[in-house]
């Protein structure tokens, strides 16, 4: 039966090495997402601290949108996350996979 339950963690660590509760997390009224709000909601997420449905149904957003900054943090970190280099992470991470 206890392997039924889901426990979450109280916090996790964020992305700059610093607690992260779900207070510490970005307002469900965020329009605008920097780095640091995108890094700490995938925090979040691989944490267990929220679902990826709690995390869509909170701020609104897509599944491919949350996708993306899941894969541009596992691939180049929060800098990857920086909407102007985009392309240019995307690029680097297609020219290792060659090699």
């Amino acid at each position: 039966m206890i392997e039924n339950q889901k426990i979450k963690p109280d916090q996790v660590i964020g992305p700059l090495g610093e607690p992260l509760t779900v207070a510490d997390l970005p307002s469900p009224k965020t329009k605008r997402w920097v780095i640091r709000r995108k890094a700490e909601v995938v925090a979040a997420v691989n944490g267990g601290l929220l679902t990826i449905d709690e995390v869509l149904e909170r701020y609104g957003l897509t599944l491919e949108e949350f996708a993306s900054w899941q894969r541009a943090v596992d691939r180049s970190g929060m800098q990857g996350l920086r909407v102007t280099r985009i392309q240019h992470y995307r690029d680097l991470y297609e020219r290792q996979l060659k090699y």
